[in-house]
């Protein structure tokens, strides 16, 4: 009965076309089928070429969902995760999931292990396949059929190398940072060089002559110093790969500013007398008057003053003069009191 069904579930499979999964292109996936088949123990041999025929069947008749959206390509990161996470799960469902026939457990890893091949080639093709939204990319990947590596050209839409444009502005004698460097770049193979160019005006050129070399690198960024407005204009950024094919092409627009001056401060000027006009002022008749009787009443208050002065002093001067006298008498007294006396 067991043989029976598994005669069938083979027929069902040979029914499909004979596309070769990517899985079976990895070589440790083989070894876990081989190791576990000279490792099993209790089978007959019987069972033994029944689950072998179950395996390589399974290697070249997976009933892919949708084959055609695969594009039948995967890349070595993608084929590493759906092999790990394919050991881990036939370990355990050996040790877990027993179902008492070797045949039909069987059966049941190697139907997970296209849905585990298939999960992740969805996530592949969705995120990992062509990444580049701009420009030129040959990819290295796997072909699931032949299970040989090879280049997938990966060319953006129309105009396929122009990876945008940026508009940068400074002051003179500030830095800027040009760098052209995007996240698919890291998949091209080989060698590559950035080559930077620049044109004084700000538009972007078809044409390689028109633009002034500047540095060649295989840093993806470079720095312009002390900047000068000579320096503006547009600076071209292109990737390069061993053989000189432009993969990728980006434009920046630089401005540079001129800081602002220090203005003089301006002086109020009066406009200039008409000649012959004489500029000297002349005091009115009243202006006469008046200053003379101020100089008469300064006068004449000078004059209080300085009588007060004097007869102030004067009578200080008398008044000392008048106590030294009373103190030289009662001193002559005192002297003739001690004479009589004695």
């Amino acid at each position: 009965m067991a043989f029976a069904f598994l005669f069938g579930w083979l027929l069902i499979l040979g029914s499909f076309p004979r596309v070769r999964s990517c899985l079976q292109c990895d070589p440790v996936f083989r070894y876990v089928h081989e190791d576990f088949l000279s490792s099993v123990k209790g089978i007959t041999v019987r069972d033994q070429i029944e689950l072998k025929q179950i395996i390589e069947h399974a290697y070249v008749n997976y009933r892919e969902t949708s084959r055609t959206s695969f594009r039948g390509v995967i890349d070595p990161t993608t084929l590493y995760r759906a092999r790990t996470e394919y050991q881990s799960e036939f370990k355990r469902h050996w040790k877990e999931n027993s179902t008492g026939s070797v045949q039909w457990d069987m059966i049941t890893i190697v139907e997970k292990g296209k849905r585990i091949l298939q999960k992740h080639l969805e996530i592949f093709i969705a995120q990992g396949l062509c990444p580049n939204k701009c420009g030129l990319l040959y990819q290295r990947v796997m072909n699931c059929t032949s299970c040989q590596y090879g280049l997938f050209t990966c060319l953006s839409a129309t105009p396929p190398l122009d990876c945008g444009e940026h508009h940068l502005e400074a002051d003179e004698g500030e830095e800027v940072v040009l760098d052209c460097f995007l996240p698919w770049h890291a998949l091209v193979i080989g060698q590559t060089e950035y080559h930077y160019s620049w044109h004084p005006e700000e538009k972007n050129l078809p044409h390689d002559g028109e633009y002034e070399v500047l540095v060649v690198t295989e840093e993806s960024k470079i720095v312009l110093n002390q900047l000068t407005i000579n320096e503006e204009g547009t600076y071209r950024c292109l990737l390069q790969d061993q053989k000189g094919t432009v993969l990728s092409r980006m434009y920046f627009q630089l401005k540079v500013n001129q800081p602002p001056s220090t203005t003089p401060r301006l002086i109020a000027m009066l406009p200039s007398l008409p000649s012959g006009y004489d500029a000297t002022p002349r005091p009115h008749k009243s202006s006469f008057i008046i200053i003379l009787i101020l100089l008469m009443v300064l006068s004449i208050t000078g004059s209080l003053v300085i009588i007060v002065y004097l007869r102030v002093t004067m009578k200080r001067q008398k008044e000392e003069r008048d106590s030294r006298r009373e103190g030289e008498g009662e001193d002559g007294e005192n002297i003739e009191l001690v004479t009589v006396t004695e």
